[in-house]
């Protein structure tokens, strides 16, 4: 699955450029404000993990000391040097016993444990396509993601395995003896022996778009495209390089899979959790010492709510960085220097960030470009770029974008493919946002969730935000309902402990997506049903 990069226009000489804000007038595109990033020429042969081993021998981080990560339930950890040991002899292992080849695609349902990193990587150094899914996806989601991706092989638990089909090379169990055994049975020697020339264009990733507005699909991430996000996030990211990062997302979401590569490439101590629970969660904080906190929007309204946290001592956390999902002012002003939140998405990695005190102030955005990042702001209806202060979508162009091409466009779905991008390779996001005159990106609802009330467009991000600032509601989404004289009506799904507002309907727990995002559908197709519609 290789494919060459699309061509980049040139950009316009920044005397066009809105320095204030990075909006050039001429092009009606919005610039990065970043000093710019500079990855490997693209031609030079080059896995992710060759790039991230040869980054840490020069760097200061005493491998043979620092701690890579730590599972907490179970109490296990890896130095940075014994990982890499098991990285080189998995490596070696799988190409020699099974015959993996570049470019195959390894099939992972596999929950957050001491070997997912370990198989990540040395799977990545071979220039196997990783594809890794949600363990607990059901059977027909799991034959859906099987038939986009066509592993030869996978790799799952005892407990997942009887989920999946038979692959041509067959499923290697992880919490097997035979697995253990494969990190320790060759060496550094045998792994220079069967080294693998990997193109940065070569894919390394298949992941799974949340499918909050429609079917799962199959988002191809090159090795150029990691590379690219890992060297333009390092400006944006937690600068004390001895930070330890509690990884609250599952390792099979863009947002956790980002992380993990981003802290082994800065040589941070990771925490991981095999599964999230809340106190367990606040415990590590206080146990760890952690610094920094990749969270969900639904985990900082926990955190907001909950009596636990103050039985622990949270003293050593230094940043929380949101995505996933817009977040209210409210609940982000409660978090005042130390909360800052980020945007991206599986297509594009990671695309904006906010970095010091001054761009921490701003608590509705969700900070400013990174680094060779470009936006436009496109009104839907019009068609036109417009400039800061209007809403539009979003489009983007750069380095760690999704590549628009047959091979590396959405995985068997040339019709997805063509409808996300233009024909200039601009990625088309679905979402509503603006940016203002100081370069600060706000998103505002997702586009085809946006409720049709008579001539109005409502979105449903704003009467959540709305809901949400009643102290009494633990956690809200609106839909869009049918009515005859509006078209559409906004009806909201409320969790609260009374029962007295009109066009609310009262749920246990809202459906969201691993990344926090509400699964609208759901509740939609909850809201028609047969029981539902005789109210």
């Amino acid at each position: 699955m290789a494919a060459k990069s699309p061509p980049q226009k040139p950009t316009k000489t920044s005397h066009a450029i809105n320095t204030g804000g990075g909006y050039c007038s001429e092009t009606k595109t919005f610039h990065s404000l970043r000093p710019p990033a500079i990855p490997p020429p693209p031609h030079q042969p080059l896995s992710i993990t060759q790039f991230i081993l040869s980054h840490l021998y020069s760097s200061t981080t005493p491998i043979t000391t620092t701690t890579f990560f730590t599972i907490l339930s179970a109490a296990q950890s890896l130095t940075y040097s014994q990982a890499i040991d098991q990285i080189y002899s998995l490596s070696s292992s799988l190409k020699i016993i099974y015959s993996l080849k570049r470019n195959d695609v390894a099939f992972i349902v596999c929950p957050s444990s001491l070997h997912v990193p370990i198989l990540y990587f040395s799977l990545l150094c071979l220039g196997v396509t990783v594809s890794p899914a949600n363990p607990f996806s059901s059977n027909s989601e799991l034959t859906h993601q099987i038939q986009l991706s066509k592993p030869k092989i996978a790799f799952a638990t005892s407990q997942t395995a009887p989920k999946l089909p038979s692959f041509p090379l067959g499923t290697i169990l992880i919490d097997s003896p035979e697995f253990t055994s494969l990190l320790t049975q060759s060496s550094k020697q045998d792994t220079a022996t069967n080294h693998v020339e990997v193109s940065q264009s070569d894919v390394a990733a298949i992941l799974y778009s949340s499918g909050t507005t429609g079917r799962v699909k199959g988002v191809p991430i090159t090795h150029r495209n990691l590379i690219a996000s890992v060297v333009a996030f390092r400006s944006g990211a937690e600068p004390n390089p001895h930070a330890v990062l509690l990884l609250t997302m599952p390792l099979f979401h863009v947002y956790g899979f980002f992380m993990l590569i981003n802290a082994f490439w800065r040589g941070k101590t990771l925490v991981l959790m095999e599964r999230f629970d809340f106190e367990q969660m606040l415990k590590a904080v206080e146990r760890y010492r952690v610094s920094f906190m990749p969270v969900s929007p639904p985990l900082i309204l926990t955190l907001v709510q909950s009596d636990l946290t103050n039985k622990y001592d949270l003293s050593s956390l230094r940043m929380l960085i949101c995505g996933g999902a817009p977040l209210s002012k409210e609940v982000a002003d409660k978090f005042k220097g130390k909360f800052t939140q980020g945007y991206g998405l599986t297509e594009a990695g990671a695309v904006t960030s906010m970095i010091g005190p001054e761009e921490y102030k701003h608590h509705a955005s969700v900070g400013r470009l990174l680094a060779n990042m470009q936006a436009k702001i496109v009104d839907p209806l019009t068609g036109e770029a417009v400039g800061p202060g209007k809403r539009g979508e979003l489009w983007l162009r750069g380095p760690s974008v999704m590549e628009a091409r047959v091979s590396t466009g959405y995985v068997g779905d040339e019709k997805a493919t063509a409808e996300t991008f233009d024909s200039e390779g601009w990625l088309k996001t679905g979402d509503l946002c603006f940016f203002d005159s100081e370069g600060f990106l706000y998103i505002v609802d997702r586009l085809k969730e946006l409720i049709k009330y008579k001539a109005y467009q409502v979105p449903p991000v704003e009467l959540e935000q709305l809901l949400m600032s009643n102290p009494e509601i633990a956690d809200a989404a609106v839909i869009p309902y049918p009515n005859k004289e509006a078209g559409q009506i906004p009806m909201a799904y409320v969790v609260a402990p009374y029962k007295k507002i009109r066009r609310v309907a009262f749920i246990n727990a809202i459906p969201r997506s691993p990344a926090g995002k509400i699964l609208r559908r759901e509740l939609i197709n909850h809201a028609l049903s047969a029981a539902l519609l005789k109210l």
